[in-house]
């Protein structure tokens, strides 16, 4: 008789912790899945932690050297736009 025991007030439900349950799926069913990018964990599209990274491709002590040595004057060195997707 004592596993059925508790002290407590039976709760009928589990708390939940956020109300949209850490997703931004309203009404979708299913969602794609994408991988993590810092350990490539399968994660829901709308789960994930998107960041967008926009990094320079020479890094910054190398920007100088090469805008000395460049024929044109002006030139806008490329930038590399990445997505990200981090799971939790």
């Amino acid at each position: 008789w004592l596993k059925f025991w508790c002290p407590c007030p039976v709760q009928k439900t589990m708390p939940s912790k956020r109300r949209n349950n850490g997703r931004s799926k309203h009404g979708r069913g299913h969602t794609a899945i994408v991988r993590c990018s810092n350990c490539c964990r399968c994660v829901p599209k709308d789960k994930a932690i998107k960041r967008f990274i926009v990094r320079n491709i020479v890094d910054a002590s190398a920007i100088r050297d090469i805008q000395d040595a460049s024929v044109f004057d002006g030139y806008a060195l490329p930038k590399i736009y990445r997505k990200v997707y981090y799971c939790i």
